[in-house]
């Protein structure tokens, strides 16, 4: 993702384009849903034979794991790909992870709601920033607030995105716009407006952890190897939206052809073959990796099979060196493919690790090879 600062205070983290998007012919069969075409680069997906050691938790499902082909292709010449070649998720590299619980959905509102009940928890966006953390800020701008997508009266260029995003005072989960924007009557959409330590308190406190970016896209592969999307390689098979992304004019107005213009509810698609919801599209989701433009150089460079990779043990993003980000992925509901397609599977997204979005939310895994 591309990042920027907004007004000193907060960067925004947006999706410019993802990959993991070989366009072929689709072979659907339980059979092949491991096996890549014999002209994809990605090898076949190897999930572990053995099964969960016990009941599932209630809300999550089982994931495997295995051995898998990690990273995407360049997408920038396939129909829809989008114009961002997405050097960062390259070379292709194989990897293997434990297996681990996963949750069906982010974590919605009415969960959030019972963690901060139970904890008196106060979000980043809740609190003011200080004139310390912030000593060049505006006087008006050290007030509590997030980062608010808004979009355009117009068509504009897409090469500035302070035009579509604002900082705005009083923007937290409770208010995921602003102070006039409420989650009543939206106990079961994603929660948003959440950083990264944010998310960190909540999967603590459910005795959970946030996923390694491999297994979160083991997970959202599904078991296929190499293919564009979580559910197969038509972005609408059969005519059928799969996913929560942007429909019409990029970024003046959202038409909700897929039946939701902006956030929508959690599950409302079909699940990919684990059972997962909304694993592209709709809100993008925190993963605990460090994010480095380089990191898959240097697992590639390592040779063999990669077990259980943590990330790197520091963040860098050349476009933004003394930021530190960690990995996003899935893409979210203002990705599309005039601008961003990284709700693709194999892309990657990147934000600071202090700043909050109404299209930024989470989900928890528990087990696995860091737990």
């Amino acid at each position: 993702m591309k990042t920027c600062r907004i007004l000193t205070l907060a960067t925004i983290v947006l999706a410019s384009g993802e990959g993991g998007c070989n366009r072929h012919a689709a072979d659907t069969s339980s059979a092949a849903r491991g096996a890549a075409p014999a002209t994809s680069p990605f090898a076949a997906t190897a999930p572990n034979k053995a099964a969960a050691s016990g009941p599932a938790p209630e809300g999550m499902v089982w994931i495997p794991g295995g051995e898998f082909s990690m990273g995407c292709q360049d997408p920038t010449g396939l129909t829809g790909g989008g114009p961002d070649p997405m050097r960062d998720a390259r070379p292709l590299h194989r990897v293997y992870v434990d297996g681990f619980w996963m949750d069906k959905t982010e974590v919605t509102n009415t969960q959030w709601e019972k963690f901060v009940e139970a904890t008196h928890y106060r979000t980043i966006a809740e609190i003011a920033p200080t004139r310390e953390q912030f000593p060049t800020a505006p006087p008006e701008n050290l007030v509590a607030g997030s980062t608010v997508f808004t979009p355009t009266a117009g068509p504009v260029p897409l090469d500035n995105m302070f035009q579509w995003w604002r900082y705005q005072h009083g923007a937290d989960w409770r208010h995921p716009e602003g102070p006039a924007t409420s989650i009543k009557d939206r106990g079961n959409y994603p929660v948003v407006q959440i950083a990264y330590p944010d998310a960190m308190a909540y999967a603590k406190w459910a005795g959970k952890r946030l996923p390694t970016e491999a297994e979160w896209e083991f997970a959202a592969r599904g078991g296929r190897a190499g293919q564009t999307y979580p559910w197969g390689n038509e972005f609408k098979p059969d005519g059928k939206w799969m996913a929560n992304t942007w429909q019409g004019k990029f970024p003046v107005n959202d038409t909700g052809e897929d039946g939701f213009a902006g956030i929508a509810p959690v599950a409302q698609f079909p699940p990919n073959d684990y059972g997962l919801y909304d694993v592209a599209g709709n809100v993008w989701e925190w993963c605990s990796d460090w994010y480095r433009a380089d990191y898959y150089q240097q697992l590639a460079g390592s040779g063999g099979v990669v077990r259980n990779p943590q990330g790197p043990s520091t963040p860098l993003d050349p476009a933004e060196p003394t930021e530190k980000k960690r990995i996003h992925r899935g893409g979210s509901f203002i990705c599309s493919e005039q601008y961003s397609t990284r709700y693709l599977n194999g892309s990657r997204g990147k934000g600071e690790i202090t700043t909050a979005s109404n299209h930024l939310g989470f989900r928890c895994v528990r087990g696995g090879g860091n737990q």
